[in-house]
């Protein structure tokens, strides 16, 4: 199994450090000031590799229902030989004033999170008895295809963004529409954009009709040029890139980029304590600042 993900990151294998030797080894109960200082210690060492997830949702001040939907799937085997992380990430937001808005973010989210588990699945819980036969990008492109197809077909007129992060080893693989996001956070102060709006605020920003500070205030940022289930084809960005270390991934709608701006995200996220905090913050801030729309966010870190 663990040669199977090797030969697809293309990496060698490491040795494993040699165990540890143990003098003497004692049990006591933890104080709460014990716990409470492991819990907040920003520099612990972790042996093995792993993938830490939070989540946030809210229908936001100013929507009755919630068109937004979210998946986040964190699985880590570990024994013997090298561990791998994995997990699956998608943000969808539903179109605003299309049929079935909520009903076509679901379907897509589950659509795609069923095609690429079911590829993955032998090779994480059982032992692989043949290779895969797509790169990772085709795994990702072919789900996203036929959650469109589904779409199209059983809610037509309906719409939604999606933005889908597979994560395996230290590596993204991404299918992105639309114009939820994801982001790198990283500890020296970056935010970095990883997906690209495919919205029409965006695609005047791009042409130089507006600068960055018009387009933050263009009255028409919600109008999408792409989504899942709209048009006859899906053109989707699928593409491959390096996993934020040290940092976080966030996926979001935007309901939470469109409210918040980089800087106080960041600062959100830096200052909470754990990963849950931070996305219920993200959310709570989101809200305070009017809340106009349904707010999604996910939270991702590599530790080990």
């Amino acid at each position: 199994m663990v040669d199977f993900f090797r030969k697809l990151l293309g990496k060698d294998k490491q040795q494993p450090e040699a165990p540890r030797q143990v003098d003497m080894v004692t049990t006591a109960p933890l104080s709460d000031q014990q716990v409470s200082a492991i819990i907040s210690n920003q520099n612990l060492r972790y042996e093995m590799k792993q993938l830490v997830a939070s989540v946030g949702q809210s229908v936001g001040k100013q929507r009755e229902h919630n068109e937004d939907s979210i998946l986040a799937l964190t699985s880590t085997i570990a024994g013997s030989a090298e561990s791998i992380p994995f997990g699956l990430y998608i943000v969808a937001d539903g179109m605003g004033g299309h049929q079935f808005g909520e009903v076509a973010s679901n379907a897509a989210l589950r659509i795609m999170a069923g095609n690429i588990t079911k590829k993955f699945h032998s090779y994480l819980y059982n032992l692989p008895t043949q290779a895969l036969q797509e790169s990772l990008q085709e795994v990702m492109e072919n789900s996203i295809k036929e959650a469109h197809r589904y779409v199209q077909r059983e809610a037509p007129g309906s719409g939604t963004t999606v933005t889908a992060v597979l994560v395996l080893g230290q590596q993204l693989t991404i299918a992105h529409v639309g114009d939820s996001r994801a982001y790198a956070v990283f500890p020296d102060g970056r935010m970095e954009t990883i997906t690209r709006d495919h919205s029409l605020v965006k695609r005047l920003e791009e042409l130089g009709h507006l600068s960055k500070d018009e387009a933050a205030n263009f009255p028409h940022r919600n109008v999408l040029i792409r989504a899942l289930g709209q048009g006859e084809t899906l053109e989707a960005d699928i593409f491959t890139v390096p996993f934020p270390t040290p940092g976080y991934l966030m996926l979001c709608s935007d309901g939470l980029w469109g409210v918040l701006n980089e800087r106080d995200m960041y600062r959100t996220i830096t200052e909470a304590p754990n990963l849950h905090r931070a996305c219920q913050s993200l959310v709570d801030a989101a809200n305070a600042a009017g809340g106009p729309d349904n707010i999604s966010v996910i939270l991702v870190q590599m530790i080990g």
